[in-house]
């Protein structure tokens, strides 16, 4: 699909915006007072919508230069915010996908400044993707041509860039698991890292026998598919500068174990590696942005099957860091895997690490489908991704991580336990219990269990695979500042 920032010579279909007063986008003064005056009487004779996101096709008459123009509603026009960039693109864009269309033109981008254009043309590329990719017959059709007339051409790349991480990460979850795995996931994210030119360094089974990594080999010993970890690096910013590190859960799918999940929990589990799916996008955004920051990902890959080699409830792990963890739910096994990750990330010394995973359904039950949950120990490092999840429109929200809650996770024979006291407080504990491996680095927990893979289509996007946040942390390391800080973690009250 070829982006460009002009009228096309010829035009399928021109997208436009309407207002709930039934006043058309800026580009309508770029349309001809006869196509205007058609276009505003079939918003008048209740054959367009206003109402924000609704988009509606109108076939046009000839002898216009469009066949037709979609109309996407824009509510109170006044005020649209970044976050509403981004879903009239994908809205725009996933009603005309339904067929080919070969030239397309996005004609209202002046409504918003810089980073509202680039959501749009983002939003817009997300909008093309959906999630029957193994289907013998496509069900969305890019087109050849997308235009957005008037829009600034880096602005235009910076939409490109991020709409395209958000697809990899969502191109990546709904893979099934019998073609992604952890070998073959290590494959993507070493390919990635080939387009991209970040470093990547992959640790097969002997090495994580090497790094002492139990608690990984635990989780994926019950499977034919033994466990990876993959640390990608980004080095944009000077050399003395201490790295961002993410950390993705990549369990690539998930049984329970001999905690065995129900099939109807069980059939999505494919999406359970979608933190290290999200880290993939940020990791290939923030490279062909080149950012002057440096930035690792590493990816803790496993899948947590069942045969006579599995890990059992009983059983007592020794983890990387010199730290006991017996099992209690085999289950539980995301916070397992992290556990040595964590402590694969504090050899870099690094100013914050932020790790993400589709870690509880109690994250679920707290907040819904919709929001992620923010968990950590550093208040000001909370602060400043929740700022970023508010200014691109993605959904996130505080859980307390009190003192107390630490109890809940101490083992009687070991350690730790990985799992909390019953059902309470569930997205918490398992906090709780990560928060044990990261020391006093800042550090923020990113419960993506809800987002991050959805079970029905929105007129914005299919089902499956959301790549969720994959817009809020790329624009954070954007936006923040790149000095040296002190390690030294604020505690929560």
């Amino acid at each position: 699909m070829k982006l460009i920032n002009q009228w096309p010579s010829a035009c399928d279909c021109i997208v436009l915006g309407i207002d709930e007063n039934g006043t058309l986008a800026a580009a309508a003064a770029d349309l001809s007072p006869d196509l205007t005056d058609f276009l505003v009487a079939a918003w008048k004779a209740g054959c367009v919508s206003a109402k924000r996101f609704d988009p509606s096709l109108v076939p046009l008459p000839e002898p216009a230069a469009y066949e037709s123009a979609l109309l996407v509603g824009l509510g109170n026009a006044g005020d649209l915010s970044v976050g509403d960039a981004f879903q009239i693109g994908a809205t725009a864009l996933r009603a005309l996908t339904k067929n080919p269309g070969k030239r397309l033109a996005v004609g209202f981008v002046s409504l918003w400044g810089d980073a509202g254009q680039a959501a749009l043309v983002a939003g817009a590329l997300h909008g093309t993707e959906g999630q029957a990719i193994r289907k013998s017959q496509p069900e969305r059709f890019p087109p050849e041509t997308l235009a957005f007339p008037g829009i600034n051409s880096a602005v235009l790349e910076r939409g490109r860039i991020v709409g395209n991480a958000v697809n990899r990460t969502r191109d990546l979850v709904n893979q099934p698991a019998n073609d992604l795995f952890p070998e073959s996931f290590a494959q993507w994210a070493a390919k990635v890292a080939s387009e991209q030119g970040l470093q990547v360094e992959i640790w097969d089974q002997d090495r994580l026998v090497a790094e002492r990594c139990q608690a990984i080999l635990a989780v994926g010993q019950g499977s034919a598919n033994p466990p990876r970890l993959v640390k990608l690096s980004h080095r944009g910013g000077d050399p003395q500068q201490p790295p961002v590190v993410f950390v993705g859960k990549g369990i690539t799918f998930d049984t329970g174990g001999y905690s065995l999940k129900p099939t109807d929990s069980m059939l999505d589990m494919k999406c359970d590696m979608a933190g290290a799916a999200t880290v993939v996008g940020v990791m290939q955004a923030i490279a062909e942005l080149k950012l002057p920051c440096n930035v690792e990902g590493i990816l803790a890959l496993a899948e947590n099957m069942i045969d006579g080699n599995s890990y059992r409830l009983g059983d007592v792990i020794t983890t990387r860091s010199g730290k006991t963890v017996e099992i209690h739910n085999t289950d539980a096994e995301g916070r397992v895997v992290l556990a040595d990750a964590l402590d694969v990330a504090l050899q870099s010394k690094p100013a914050a690490i932020v790790d993400l995973a589709t870690l509880t359904g109690a994250c679920v039950v707290a907040l819904g489908t919709e929001i992620s949950g923010l968990m950590g120990n550093d208040r000001a490092l909370q602060a400043e991704i929740q700022a970023a999840a508010d200014s691109q429109g993605e959904w996130v929200w505080p859980l307390p991580m009190h003192s107390f809650f630490d109890d809940q996770v101490k083992g009687k024979i070991a350690d730790l336990k990985n799992v909390g006291e019953g059902r309470w407080g569930g997205a918490t504990t398992a906090a709780k219990f990560l928060e044990a491996f990261v020391g006093q680095v800042p550090w923020l927990h990113i419960d993506i269990a809800g987002p991050a893979f959805a079970s029905n289509a929105t007129p914005q996007r299919d089902a499956g695979g959301t790549g969720a946040m994959v817009r809020t942390l790329t624009h954070w390391l954007q936006s923040r500042e790149m000095p040296s800080r002190p390690n030294v973690a604020d505690p929560p009250s």
